[in-house]
């Protein structure tokens, strides 16, 4: 998943009916039905926000006295205990949640992303994220995971080795991608690194870093050394050859070192190497096992103040299957607490502007393995690391 990744028709269309739930009703606490959904429905509707920071729907059907719980995506029809008016709130905080919703506890266990349903590309539904990786890489199955990362893999040794091939069609997002990641990137460089601006020796890796279009228009600018990871070896070749000190506009302290073709589920770094470890559209291909794992090892990597950049395709809701390419889409609650079981800490994080609507939305997060002390300092001391540009 080394592009951006455009939405499958049925996900736009839920997501659609979501937002139409979310702007009709997250301004009161009751509505008189019907709220559109079910053409049937009669009776009244609550809207409160859950701890997923979306806002859900709790129908009272006076039709057939049932109540039905609707999270946007799908309807759960369950029989609940009549509510009182000061159990849900819609844009108050202190107000109360239901104290159940479909036998769940909300109050006291915050909500799991995980346990939300998804879909693929085809348009099938899962139950949840466990169902979905149960059916692609198995339990326990050692030849259904190889097989999923070896199809995952041929996808794109398919694939040409240029910028818009890597992007998915969509090379003209290479530029607004760029830009952002290069203002997120300043900005942990200035909090952070300030030893940088005054000669400080910076090292970073670049993980699914294809034809090495990020460490040529961004990284290499900024750090002294830049190692690559990526499992495709015609991509890797590219990199070379686009990273080869004839071929860049910057000093000869900045270079290209390592070429790694190793899949990121199997990729170990050196102990404390790296300043940052940048992984961008390419931890979609990992099983959440898989995930957790890469970033436990990957921690060893990182120097004392080091920190990861992920950039990735965000869900709104659950998960995105894509039987494509063999990757996920996961949301940004689905992320958080795949980062807590990592043992990693959100320092900062960033929406991507300037892409195409029919993409999904872009985050980027950047990760430390400790709570971070963020150092205040004024603009006119603050030390920024300036790209090593010939001039």
């Amino acid at each position: 998943m080394r592009r951006p990744e455009k939405h499958s028709k049925l996900a736009r269309n839920i997501e659609a009916l979501h937002g139409l739930c979310c702007d009709r009703f997250k301004s009161a606490k009751m509505c008189d039905g019907p709220p559109g959904p079910s053409e049937n429905f009669r009776g009244l509707c609550w809207a409160f926000e859950a701890f997923d920071g979306y806002y859900h729907l709790l129908l009272h059907d006076s039709l057939y006295n049932r109540y039905m719980y609707h999270s946007g995506v799908h309807f759960v029809i369950q029989p609940f205990p009549k509510p009182t008016a000061n159990s849900f709130y819609s844009n108050n905080p202190r107000q109360q949640l239901p104290e159940s919703i479909g036998g769940r506890v909300l109050v006291n266990n915050p909500y799991n992303e995980m346990e939300a349903g998804g879909m693929d590309s085809d348009g099938r539904e899962f139950k949840n994220a466990e169902e979905m990786w149960r059916e692609e890489v198995g339990v326990a199955d050692p030849s259904k995971k190889s097989n999923w990362y070896t199809e995952g893999v041929s996808y794109w040794q398919g694939v040409e080795a240029t910028v818009d091939g890597v992007l998915g069609g969509y090379g003209h997002v290479n530029e607004p991608d760029i830009k952002g990641s290069e203002e997120f990137l300043n900005s942990l460089l200035a909090e952070r690194f300030l030893d940088a601006g005054r000669g400080g020796h910076l090292v970073a890796l670049d993980c699914g870093s294809g034809i090495g279009r990020i460490t040529k228009n961004l990284l290499i600018k900024y750090f002294n050394e830049v190692d690559l990871l990526e499992p495709v070896s015609h991509f890797l070749d590219a990199a070379r050859i686009n990273l080869a000190p004839e071929n860049l506009m910057v000093t000869e302290e900045h270079k290209a070192v390592n070429f790694y073709c190793i899949p990121l589920q199997d990729f170990s770094p050196n102990a404390k190497r790296y300043d940052v470890i940048w992984v961008q559209w390419c931890i979609g291909h990992l099983s959440d096992e898989d995930f957790i794992s890469f970033f436990k090892r990957a921690k060893n990597g990182l120097k004392p103040g080091g920190i990861f950049v992920l950039k990735e395709n965000i869900a709104r809701h659950g998960f995105v299957l894509d039987k494509q390419d063999n990757s996920v889409t996961r949301s940004d609650l689905y992320f958080k607490q795949l980062f807590n079981q990592c043992g990693l800490h959100v320092y900062k994080m960033k929406d991507q502007k300037g892409f195409p609507d029919e993409l999904f939305a872009v985050k980027m997060y950047a990760l430390a393995p400790e709570l971070p002390k963020r150092v205040k300092m004024s603009k006119s001391k603050r030390q920024v690391n300036r790209p090593g540009i010939i001039r």
